[in-house]
């Protein structure tokens, strides 16, 4: 589990923070894994495009065509400068997240799972959900993921349904969390 003396702070990323980006996109591309609640961070090689379309993802306005507003964090562990987790927070749904995205996507670096981190950050991402001014927020998994599941359960998770994405080939579980 997830020490005290840890130093995690749920974070925007920034330019400080370039290589620690990078070594996160590689440590998913290396051991093959999606890598969720990053963006399009595998989609970009240079992590200063990444801060960027983060940046211009913030507002409406900017939002590039085919995406939602969205807010983009980091689990960042103070006492080696080292990202423990990314979380992306959906400000509104598209036909695609409203069925099978939902409000919020998250993963944990592959060396720093089953520490508590996951739900730390969902956890903390809540709380910015209600601050924004949801009442509640979707939240799905694919079924194989158990860890996944049980973070959700834990933070409030009610199921709603399972559906299938055909463009990912994957079968979600739906679940909403009450911020009220």
């Amino acid at each position: 589990m997830m020490e005290e003396n840890d130093n995690c702070i749920l974070i925007k990323p920034d330019e400080a923070m370039l290589d620690e980006i990078a070594s996160y996109r590689a440590a998913f591309l290396d051991a093959g894994q999606k890598l969720y609640g990053a963006g399009l961070l595998p989609e970009f090689e240079d992590p200063k495009d990444w801060l960027h379309h983060n940046r211009i993802s913030e507002h409406r306005e900017t939002v590039p065509a085919g995406r939602v507003p969205s807010e983009q964090f980091v689990l960042y562990r103070t006492s080696d400068q080292k990202i423990v987790g990314m979380i992306t927070f959906r400000h509104e749904f598209n036909d695609f997240t409203r069925e099978y995205g939902g409000n919020i996507g998250y993963s944990v670096h592959p060396d720093e799972r089953r520490k508590g981190y996951a739900k730390r950050m969902l956890t903390e991402c809540l709380e910015r959900c209600r601050a924004f001014g949801l009442d509640r927020v979707l939240i799905t998994c694919r079924v194989e993921n158990e860890a996944s599941r049980r973070t959700i359960l834990a933070c409030g998770g009610v199921y709603e349904k399972t559906v299938y994405c055909e463009r990912d080939d994957a079968t979600l579980e739906r679940y909403w969390i009450d911020l009220t």
